[in-house]
């Protein structure tokens, strides 16, 4: 087997392990019985303290390439990316985990639409057919009633918080792109340490007294599991798999959200809603990997090869 093929392996069996994890978040969440807010905090002081000790260990500290200009970026795209955790994860609480998870990932989309709207990047026929597509998929995948939208309800909430939360994802991921020369790893931990004063208002200590061993143990995990342990196995990943392996592999993630939800919680999603998962997946396939419209009305591969490889992301979940 060829060194290149031997990590490409190795990347893909990284980028799988760190997409299950991220589809057990939401059990974590749930059963920590904690509030999103005081879950999303206590993340952040758990996995500050584990990401900073790995830093240590490897000497990422030294000749870290931050700027005052890099380092107020990634502070910034650290605001967006800890409320695009806190609103993910009230939306687990009116919707569910599986409609949560699916309606989160139209979060390529903004990055495009921001893209286009903040950075001026063009923004193809072929992007905004996708766009169209996943947005057909996404109101399938909603499966909201006329009784939901008469009476307001707590589930159409937990569609906005979901949709909130992608947003925000969005805005941490463009901002994010443009700290370049810096480790992943010390960006994401520049973004839990802002986490931890800027959640601290809304924090409910008094709440987290009367959690028993169980629910810290559940908080101790997402620090250290999904906060620094499924980073450093994202972040190894990205260095040796091309772009539309990454792609492919991201799906893991919300199956195993919806396999965890179903298993653990008794939660299925219906015909209806089943129908608009896959104009989602291929939605999100078509923008990631430059697939093309023809006149036909048939798809194909963009000519233009995609970026060989891809070394740099900002905290997915």
């Amino acid at each position: 087997m060829s060194t290149t093929s031997s990590q490409e392996r190795k990347g893909a069996i990284e980028l799988t392990l760190a997409m299950v994890l991220s589809g057990t978040i939401g059990i974590f969440v749930v059963e920590s019985g904690a509030s999103p807010f005081n879950v999303v905090f206590f993340r952040c002081v758990f996995g500050a303290l584990a990401l900073g000790l790995y830093c240590l260990v490897r000497g990422y500290f030294k000749n870290h390439g931050f700027t005052p200009r890099k380092l107020g970026l990634a502070a910034l795209g650290g605001v967006f990316i800890v409320f695009n955790w806190a609103f993910l994860f009230e939306s687990y609480e009116t919707t569910s985990i599986s409609v949560a998870t699916v309606v989160y990932h139209t979060q390529p989309f903004y990055v495009v639409l921001l893209g286009a709207v903040l950075f001026k990047d063009r923004l193809t026929a072929d992007k905004l057919g996708w766009l169209a597509v996943a947005f057909v998929g996404l109101v399938l995948v909603a499966g909201v009633s006329p009784s939901d939208l008469r009476s307001g309800s707590a589930y159409l909430t937990g569609l906005g918080y979901a949709l909130l939360a992608a947003l925000f994802y969005g805005f941490s991921t463009v901002i994010t792109k443009r700290v370049t020369g810096v480790r992943p790893h010390l960006v994401a931990l520049v973004q839990v340490l802002l986490g931890i004063p800027l959640l601290l208002p809304f924090a409910d200590f008094g709440q987290a007294s009367s959690l028993g061993g169980g629910g810290w143990a559940w908080l101790a995990g997402l620090g250290l599991i999904h906060t620094c342990l499924m980073y450093v196995l994202m972040y190894s990943a990205y260095q040796k798999l091309p772009t539309p392996k990454i792609a492919v592999l991201a799906f893991a993630y919300p199956a195993v959200a919806m396999v965890c939800d179903w298993t653990v919680y008794g939660h299925r999603v219906s015909l209806l809603q089943a129908l608009g998962i896959p104009l989602i997946v291929a939605a999100s396939l078509g923008n990631n990997l430059g697939w093309r419209f023809q006149r036909s009305g048939g798809v194909r591969r963009a000519a233009a090869a995609a970026s060989p490889r891809s070394s740099s992301a900002s905290p997915r979940r």
